[in-house]
């Protein structure tokens, strides 16, 4: 048995779906009968359940915790040839955020919470409880891998498993695109809700805010979506309750229009992120 197939299956029986690699880090391909979407095209959007097929068809969707598919004959030869293995997070109600570069790396760690990291070849992997929506590049050197994806066993890592965080959640919500164009109005709208307050201490605020308006000041490019992304972020950890004043907002606005944004703009993207948010 090989050293990858007793990896799978010692992952199978920790919960995790699993599924073999070849060189390039990349599923095998499709068999005879699934090849070109010949069988229907499992799994897309509409049908996003596991694969059928008996075979390791269909990259992510074949992902399986059941031993017996694992070890069946027409997995073998993928076994064998296989250069490591990988599994499904939003099978097993993961999120892996992968960080691809130490600029990344630096993000996260002053964004978001500590969490279980495993290293990569280039970067980190951040594993949160909880599953979500993948997405591809949300940012520089960042993707987004949990449900319908996979993501490579790396091993274990170090830390503490913690709970998938909104700032991760935010990142995979791209803006309506109707927006509110007739608004001419620029008054700050800070919009909250005056619900119990889960902050501890008035510090907790101020370190968002100010990262928020780092987040913003640092953007290179794609200004106008790291602007919506912030105030989704903002939003959905402080716009529950009477915290978030107009002063804070308007340093957000304040940050955004140094960038180039103009007030309208600033105005549509908080508006389109309280929507977002049912707020």
């Amino acid at each position: 048995m090989s050293e990858h197939l007793n990896t799978a299956l010692d992952l199978a029986a920790d919960g995790l779906p699993v599924l073999p690699l070849r060189k390039g880090k990349v599923p095998f391909g499709n068999c005879p009968a699934c090849a070109q979407n010949a069988c229907g095209g499992r799994p897309n959007m509409k049908n996003p359940g596991p694969c059928t097929c008996p075979a390791p068809c269909h990259g992510w969707a074949a992902a399986t915790t059941d031993p017996h598919t694992i070890t069946a004959p027409t997995w073998a030869r993928a076994w064998r040839e296989a250069a490591g293995v990988a599994y499904h997070p939003g099978g097993a109600g993961l999120t892996v955020v992968d960080l691809d570069n130490p600029a990344a790396i630096a993000w996260a760690r002053e964004t978001l919470p500590a969490t279980r990291t495993v290293p990569t070849t280039r970067g980190e992997h951040w594993i949160y409880q909880g599953a979500m929506q993948s997405a591809n590049a949300v940012r520089s050197g960042v993707d987004i891998k949990s449900t319908m994806a996979y993501a490579r066993w790396l091993g274990p890592g170090i830390g503490t498993v913690t709970e998938l965080p909104a700032e991760v959640r935010v990142l995979a919500v791209k803006e309506p695109a109707a927006a509110r164009r007739g608004q001419q109005g620029i008054a700050v709208p800070v919009g909250t809700e005056g619900g119990d307050c889960r902050h501890r201490t008035p510090v907790y605020l101020e370190r968002g805010i100010a990262m928020a308006e780092q987040r913003i000041t640092e953007a290179r490019s794609q200004v106008h979506a790291t602007v919506y992304q912030t105030f989704l972020a903002v939003l959905s950890a402080h716009g529950r309750c009477g915290c978030l004043t107009d002063a804070y907002v308007a340093r957000l606005f304040t940050a955004a229009q140094a960038k180039g944004e103009s007030a309208r703009h600033c105005t549509d993207a908080w508006t389109n992120a309280r929507t977002a948010l049912g707020m």
